[in-house]
Protein backbone atom coordinates (compact mmCIF):
# COMPACT_ATOMS: atom_id res chain seq x y z
CA UNK A 1 0.00 0.00 0.00
CA UNK A 2 1.49 3.61 -0.86
CA UNK A 3 1.28 5.52 2.36
CA UNK A 4 2.23 9.03 3.11
CA UNK A 5 3.13 9.70 6.47
CA UNK A 6 2.93 12.51 8.59
CA UNK A 7 4.65 12.76 11.92
CA UNK A 8 7.14 15.42 13.38
CA UNK A 9 8.22 13.97 17.42
CA UNK A 10 9.76 11.10 18.86
CA UNK A 11 6.13 9.79 19.57
CA UNK A 12 6.05 9.16 15.88
CA UNK A 13 8.92 7.46 15.20
CA UNK A 14 7.93 3.82 16.05
CA UNK A 15 4.82 3.78 13.76
CA UNK A 16 7.46 4.90 11.02
CA UNK A 17 9.42 2.34 11.71
CA UNK A 18 7.10 -0.11 11.90
CA UNK A 19 5.44 0.20 8.48
CA UNK A 20 8.74 0.64 6.83
CA UNK A 21 9.74 -2.71 8.21
CA UNK A 22 6.57 -3.85 7.21
CA UNK A 23 7.31 -3.38 3.65
CA UNK A 24 4.70 -0.70 2.70
CA UNK A 25 5.58 1.76 0.07
CA UNK A 26 6.25 4.97 2.10
CA UNK A 27 5.91 7.62 -0.84
CA UNK A 28 6.58 10.74 1.10
CA UNK A 29 7.06 11.95 5.05
CA UNK A 30 5.76 15.15 5.76
CA UNK A 31 7.01 17.11 8.89
CA UNK A 32 7.22 19.90 10.36
CA UNK A 33 10.30 22.69 8.98
CA UNK A 34 13.67 22.45 11.11
CA UNK A 35 13.82 24.24 13.91
CA UNK A 36 16.04 26.44 15.35
CA UNK A 37 17.77 25.26 18.64
CA UNK A 38 20.85 26.34 21.12
CA UNK A 39 21.32 29.15 22.97
CA UNK A 40 21.90 31.43 19.76
CA UNK A 41 18.79 30.23 18.17
CA UNK A 42 21.08 29.60 14.99
CA UNK A 43 21.09 25.89 14.96
CA UNK A 44 18.35 24.52 12.70
CA UNK A 45 17.86 20.68 13.85
CA UNK A 46 15.15 18.05 11.89
CA UNK A 47 12.79 16.72 13.41
CA UNK A 48 13.15 12.92 14.24
CA UNK A 49 10.73 11.38 12.02
CA UNK A 50 12.63 13.41 9.14
CA UNK A 51 15.87 11.55 10.22
CA UNK A 52 14.51 8.63 9.91
CA UNK A 53 12.89 9.45 6.83
CA UNK A 54 16.32 10.55 4.97
CA UNK A 55 18.27 7.46 6.50
CA UNK A 56 15.88 5.34 4.35
CA UNK A 57 16.12 7.36 1.39
CA UNK A 58 12.44 8.26 1.74
CA UNK A 59 11.21 11.97 0.46
CA UNK A 60 10.56 14.48 2.95
CA UNK A 61 7.68 17.26 2.72
CA UNK A 62 8.22 19.90 5.27
CA UNK A 63 5.79 22.70 4.41
CA UNK A 64 4.95 25.68 6.13
CA UNK A 65 1.27 25.47 5.84
CA UNK A 66 -0.02 22.80 4.48
CA UNK A 67 -2.86 24.20 3.32
CA UNK A 68 -1.09 25.74 0.91
CA UNK A 69 -2.96 25.05 -2.51
CA UNK A 70 0.31 24.21 -3.87
CA UNK A 71 1.26 21.45 -1.49
CA UNK A 72 -1.77 20.18 -2.27
CA UNK A 73 -1.16 19.04 -5.78
CA UNK A 74 2.42 18.04 -4.48
CA UNK A 75 0.65 15.49 -2.50
CA UNK A 76 -1.80 14.97 -4.88
CA UNK A 77 1.24 13.73 -7.46
CA UNK A 78 2.69 11.41 -5.20
CA UNK A 79 -1.10 9.55 -5.09
CA UNK A 80 -1.19 8.07 -1.92
CA UNK A 81 -3.87 5.10 -1.07
CA UNK A 82 -3.52 5.96 2.62
CA UNK A 83 -2.15 8.79 4.84
CA UNK A 84 -1.18 8.17 8.52
CA UNK A 85 -1.33 11.17 10.68
CA UNK A 86 0.99 10.70 14.23
CA UNK A 87 1.57 13.84 16.19
CA UNK A 88 2.39 16.35 13.11
CA UNK A 89 1.10 19.27 14.83
CA UNK A 90 -0.78 20.89 11.82
CA UNK A 91 -4.59 21.25 11.26
CA UNK A 92 -4.74 19.49 7.67
CA UNK A 93 -7.37 20.46 5.72
CA UNK A 94 -10.71 18.25 4.41
CA UNK A 95 -8.43 18.07 0.45
CA UNK A 96 -5.88 16.73 2.23
CA UNK A 97 -7.60 14.51 4.65
CA UNK A 98 -9.85 13.24 1.85
CA UNK A 99 -7.46 12.62 -0.69
CA UNK A 100 -5.93 9.12 -0.06
CA UNK A 101 -8.08 6.61 -1.83
CA UNK A 102 -8.42 5.25 1.51
CA UNK A 103 -8.77 7.78 3.62
CA UNK A 104 -6.38 9.35 6.17
CA UNK A 105 -5.56 7.16 9.65
CA UNK A 106 -4.32 9.05 12.90
CA UNK A 107 -3.19 7.20 15.64
CA UNK A 108 -4.01 9.14 19.16
CA UNK A 109 -2.57 8.55 22.46
CA UNK A 110 -5.58 7.71 24.28
CA UNK A 111 -9.32 5.91 24.46
CA UNK A 112 -10.87 7.60 22.59
CA UNK A 113 -13.98 9.91 22.79
CA UNK A 114 -12.00 10.17 26.47
CA UNK A 115 -8.93 13.14 25.95
CA UNK A 116 -9.17 14.42 22.76
CA UNK A 117 -7.22 17.21 22.59
CA UNK A 118 -3.19 17.92 22.23
CA UNK A 119 -2.13 16.65 25.98
CA UNK A 120 -4.43 12.97 26.16
CA UNK A 121 -1.32 11.38 28.13
CA UNK A 122 -0.94 14.32 30.58
CA UNK A 123 -4.40 14.82 30.89
CA UNK A 124 -4.97 10.72 31.71
CA UNK A 125 -1.96 10.81 34.60
CA UNK A 126 -3.48 13.91 35.98
CA UNK A 127 -7.33 12.72 36.26
CA UNK A 128 -5.32 9.45 37.86
CA UNK A 129 -7.08 7.26 34.71
CA UNK A 130 -6.42 3.36 35.73
CA UNK A 131 -6.21 3.00 32.01
CA UNK A 132 -4.92 4.51 29.01
CA UNK A 133 -4.11 3.14 25.20
CA UNK A 134 -4.47 4.27 21.47
CA UNK A 135 -6.82 4.90 19.15
CA UNK A 136 -6.74 4.50 15.47
CA UNK A 137 -9.47 6.39 13.91
CA UNK A 138 -10.72 7.78 10.56
CA UNK A 139 -9.65 11.79 10.43
CA UNK A 140 -12.58 13.87 9.86
CA UNK A 141 -12.00 17.69 9.87
CA UNK A 142 -12.86 17.80 13.72
CA UNK A 143 -10.62 17.56 16.39
CA UNK A 144 -10.40 14.01 17.25
CA UNK A 145 -13.84 13.64 16.18
CA UNK A 146 -13.50 10.47 13.59
CA UNK A 147 -15.04 6.72 13.96
CA UNK A 148 -13.05 4.66 15.82
CA UNK A 149 -10.93 1.75 13.78
CA UNK A 150 -9.34 -0.46 15.98
CA UNK A 151 -8.52 0.26 20.04
CA UNK A 152 -5.77 -0.89 22.14
CA UNK A 153 -5.86 -0.31 25.75
CA UNK A 154 -2.85 -0.98 28.51
CA UNK A 155 -3.28 -0.06 32.67
CA UNK A 156 -1.74 2.71 33.47
CA UNK A 157 1.02 2.34 36.20
CA UNK A 158 0.64 4.29 39.52
CA UNK A 159 3.93 5.64 39.40
CA UNK A 160 4.56 5.90 35.40
CA UNK A 161 5.36 9.80 34.35
CA UNK A 162 4.36 11.56 30.97
CA UNK A 163 7.88 10.72 29.26
CA UNK A 164 7.50 6.84 30.36
CA UNK A 165 3.93 6.70 28.91
CA UNK A 166 4.44 8.60 25.68
CA UNK A 167 7.05 5.97 25.32
CA UNK A 168 4.72 3.08 25.93
CA UNK A 169 1.98 4.49 23.59
CA UNK A 170 4.16 5.16 21.02
CA UNK A 171 5.26 1.40 20.64
CA UNK A 172 1.60 0.50 21.86
CA UNK A 173 0.27 2.45 18.37
CA UNK A 174 2.81 0.57 16.48
CA UNK A 175 2.10 -2.24 16.70
CA UNK A 176 -1.95 -1.05 16.70
CA UNK A 177 -1.53 0.22 13.64
CA UNK A 178 0.22 -2.70 11.76
CA UNK A 179 -2.54 -4.64 12.60
CA UNK A 180 -5.14 -2.89 11.39
CA UNK A 181 -2.75 -1.95 8.13
CA UNK A 182 -2.68 -6.20 7.89
CA UNK A 183 -6.09 -6.51 8.06
CA UNK A 184 -7.10 -3.96 5.72
CA UNK A 185 -4.33 -5.46 2.96
CA UNK A 186 -6.28 -8.54 3.88
CA UNK A 187 -9.11 -7.27 2.18
CA UNK A 188 -10.84 -7.06 5.78
CA UNK A 189 -13.40 -4.54 6.54
CA UNK A 190 -12.20 -2.63 9.74
CA UNK A 191 -15.54 -1.65 11.10
CA UNK A 192 -15.70 1.97 12.34
CA UNK A 193 -17.32 2.71 15.08
CA UNK A 194 -18.58 6.33 16.11
CA UNK A 195 -17.56 8.41 19.01
CA UNK A 196 -19.91 8.50 21.82
CA UNK A 197 -20.14 12.35 22.18
CA UNK A 198 -21.69 12.43 25.21
CA UNK A 199 -18.06 10.46 26.70
CA UNK A 200 -16.35 13.35 25.50
CA UNK A 201 -13.43 15.17 27.53
CA UNK A 202 -10.96 16.99 26.27
CA UNK A 203 -6.93 17.60 26.78
CA UNK A 204 -5.80 21.29 25.74
CA UNK A 205 -2.70 21.91 24.75
CA UNK A 206 -0.37 22.72 27.59
CA UNK A 207 2.09 25.48 28.49
CA UNK A 208 4.14 26.57 30.95
CA UNK A 209 1.63 27.91 33.53
CA UNK A 210 -0.19 24.43 33.41
CA UNK A 211 3.04 22.82 34.78
CA UNK A 212 3.19 25.27 37.99
CA UNK A 213 2.68 23.07 41.18
CA UNK A 214 -0.06 24.16 43.50
CA UNK A 215 0.76 23.17 46.88
CA UNK A 216 -2.87 23.90 47.77
CA UNK A 217 -4.53 21.06 46.39
CA UNK A 218 -3.79 17.28 48.30
CA UNK A 219 -1.08 15.64 47.77
CA UNK A 220 -1.63 12.96 45.80
CA UNK A 221 -2.71 15.40 43.32
CA UNK A 222 0.52 17.60 43.76
CA UNK A 223 2.26 14.26 42.77
CA UNK A 224 0.19 13.63 39.60
CA UNK A 225 1.12 16.84 38.46
CA UNK A 226 4.86 15.87 38.71
CA UNK A 227 4.67 12.68 37.16
CA UNK A 228 2.46 14.00 34.36
CA UNK A 229 4.73 17.13 33.17
CA UNK A 230 7.62 14.70 33.75
CA UNK A 231 9.82 15.33 31.48
CA UNK A 232 8.10 17.91 29.39
CA UNK A 233 7.02 21.02 29.81
CA UNK A 234 8.41 19.96 33.41
CA UNK A 235 6.92 20.67 36.55
CA UNK A 236 7.83 23.59 38.60
CA UNK A 237 7.32 26.06 41.53
CA UNK A 238 9.36 28.91 42.45
CA UNK A 239 11.87 28.36 45.61
CA UNK A 240 13.66 31.11 47.16
CA UNK A 241 12.56 33.12 44.40
CA UNK A 242 14.18 31.13 41.91
CA UNK A 243 12.12 28.80 39.15
CA UNK A 244 13.21 25.64 40.16
CA UNK A 245 11.82 21.99 38.35
CA UNK A 246 10.36 18.73 40.17
CA UNK A 247 10.96 15.28 39.34
CA UNK A 248 10.55 11.93 41.75
CA UNK A 249 7.83 12.25 43.39
CA UNK A 250 6.12 9.85 46.58
CA UNK A 251 2.88 10.74 48.20
CA UNK A 252 2.79 10.71 52.08
CA UNK A 253 -0.36 10.58 53.23
CA UNK A 254 0.03 11.38 57.57
CA UNK A 255 2.15 13.99 57.14
CA UNK A 256 0.53 17.90 57.39
CA UNK A 257 1.67 21.39 57.23
CA UNK A 258 1.33 24.51 55.66
CA UNK A 259 0.77 23.98 52.07
CA UNK A 260 4.08 24.41 50.75
CA UNK A 261 6.39 24.39 53.29
CA UNK A 262 9.29 22.12 53.46
CA UNK A 263 8.66 19.52 56.42
CA UNK A 264 11.78 17.86 56.11
CA UNK A 265 15.39 16.50 54.04
CA UNK A 266 15.42 13.45 54.18
CA UNK A 267 17.82 10.78 51.88
CA UNK A 268 15.33 10.52 49.64
CA UNK A 269 13.79 13.59 49.09
CA UNK A 270 12.42 17.43 50.36
CA UNK A 271 9.16 16.43 52.13
CA UNK A 272 6.31 19.23 51.01
CA UNK A 273 3.50 19.72 52.77
CA UNK A 274 0.24 19.46 50.56
CA UNK A 275 -3.46 20.74 51.11
CA UNK A 276 -3.63 17.21 52.78
CA UNK A 277 -1.28 15.13 53.40
CA UNK A 278 2.76 15.87 51.69
CA UNK A 279 4.82 14.77 48.79
CA UNK A 280 8.79 13.22 49.06
CA UNK A 281 10.67 14.94 46.23
CA UNK A 282 13.29 13.24 45.08
CA UNK A 283 15.25 15.63 42.65
CA UNK A 284 15.08 19.96 42.22
CA UNK A 285 16.34 22.13 39.36
CA UNK A 286 17.01 25.60 40.11
CA UNK A 287 17.12 27.48 36.68
CA UNK A 288 20.09 28.00 35.25
CA UNK A 289 21.57 24.61 37.43
CA UNK A 290 21.77 21.39 36.84
CA UNK A 291 19.42 18.34 38.20
CA UNK A 292 20.15 17.82 42.14
CA UNK A 293 18.84 15.20 44.81
CA UNK A 294 17.32 17.48 47.45
CA UNK A 295 19.97 16.42 50.15
CA UNK A 296 22.59 17.56 48.06
CA UNK A 297 21.20 20.72 47.67
CA UNK A 298 20.51 21.08 51.37
CA UNK A 299 24.13 20.27 52.04
CA UNK A 300 25.17 22.83 49.69
CA UNK A 301 22.69 25.43 52.09
CA UNK A 302 20.47 25.94 48.79
CA UNK A 303 17.13 24.84 50.40
CA UNK A 304 16.45 24.07 53.97
CA UNK A 305 13.51 23.25 56.23
CA UNK A 306 11.03 25.84 56.23
CA UNK A 307 11.47 27.16 53.39
CA UNK A 308 8.40 28.44 51.46
CA UNK A 309 7.77 26.68 47.97
CA UNK A 310 5.26 28.87 45.82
Amino acid sequence: MRILFWGTPEFATPPLRAIIGEGHDVVGVVTQPDRPQGRSRSTLVPSPVKVIALEEGIPVFQPEQPRDPAFLETVRALAPELSVVVAYGHIISRALIELPTFGTWNIHASLLPRWRGAAPIQAAILAGDEESGVTIMRMVPRLDAGPILLQAPTPLMPDETGGELTERLSELGALALIEALTLASLGSVLAERQQDEALVTYAPKLDREAARIRWNTPGIEVARAVRAFDPRPGAWTTLRGIDTRLTGVTVIPDASGEPGTILAIEEHGALVACATGAVRIGYLQPAGKRRMAALDLAQGRQVAVGDQLA
